[in-house]
């Protein structure tokens, strides 16, 4: 009984129920083919746009990152040059203040040394001032025994043992008024000045220009070139 053969795709020959065998799990592959693995066709539509949509949403994400990353970069920079345009606009200002205000100090110092010199000054002109009142007070106080010295000078007789005392005692003052500026002066034959000069009598002399003083009764007294008391006199008519 001869059996009827095939030829394998190998080149083999197998019988027929070998054959039959071998091409039942070749059939049941092929028809667990299609549905293990569609086809393009057999596949939506959309379901084939995800992968494309997801990949673009993910590029733009990158890019949007990206744009991110860059103006981020941008916004530092500029802050940067900010800073610095700020450091260098505050650096001349700072300097503008600072000389304003050592002006400032300056023009108070010269204030302040000018105010003390006008005040040394006039402190100084006041004290002398004030002294000059003292003096002229004391010597006022002490001309009318200078006076009484002089008349007994002139009354005593030359051989009077008192005499040489009461001589002693009018230089030690007229030396003590000098010491203190104070003078005394006799217009004798000079023009008469209303202001050195007290007129006591007018009379006609003789040889005498009217006007000039011809007597001196008492003498004045100067400080400093300021009359303390004037002199009395008599002037021709």
């Amino acid at each position: 009984m001869s059996s009827h053969r095939q030829q394998t795709p190998d080149g083999s020959f197998v019988g027929a129920d070998q054959s039959r065998e071998s091409a039942a799990p070749v059939a049941a592959q092929k028809k667990a083919a299609p549905e293990s693995a569609p086809s393009p066709e057999s596949v939506p539509s959309d379901v084939g746009a995800v992968a494309p949509a997801g990949g673009e949403l993910q590029d733009e994400r990158v890019e949007d990152e990206g744009a991110v990353a860059v103006v981020d970069a941008e916004a530092v920079q500029t802050a940067d040059e900010d800073a610095e345009a700020v450091d260098a606009g505050a650096e001349p200002d700072e300097l503008t203040a600072t000389a304003a205000e050592r002006d400032r100090y300056l023009a108070l110092a010269q204030r302040t040394q000018a105010d003390f010199e006008n005040y040394r000054k006039r402190s100084a002109r006041e004290t002398r001032a004030a002294e000059a009142r003292g003096v002229a007070r004391t010597t006022k106080e002490l001309l009318p025994a200078l006076d009484n010295l002089e008349r007994a000078l002139g009354a005593a007789a030359q051989d009077d043992p008192l005499l040489k005392g009461v001589r002693l005692v009018h230089g030690e003052l007229a030396a003590a008024l000098a010491r203190l500026g104070v003078e005394s002066y006799s217009p004798l034959g000079e023009r008469f000045d209303p202001a050195e000069h007290e007129a006591m009598a007018q009379q006609p002399v003789p040889d005498a220009e009217s006007g000039t003083v011809v007597e001196v009764y008492q003498a004045g007294y100067r400080l400093d070139g300021n009359v303390i008391r004037p002199a009395r006199v008599v002037v021709a008519a």
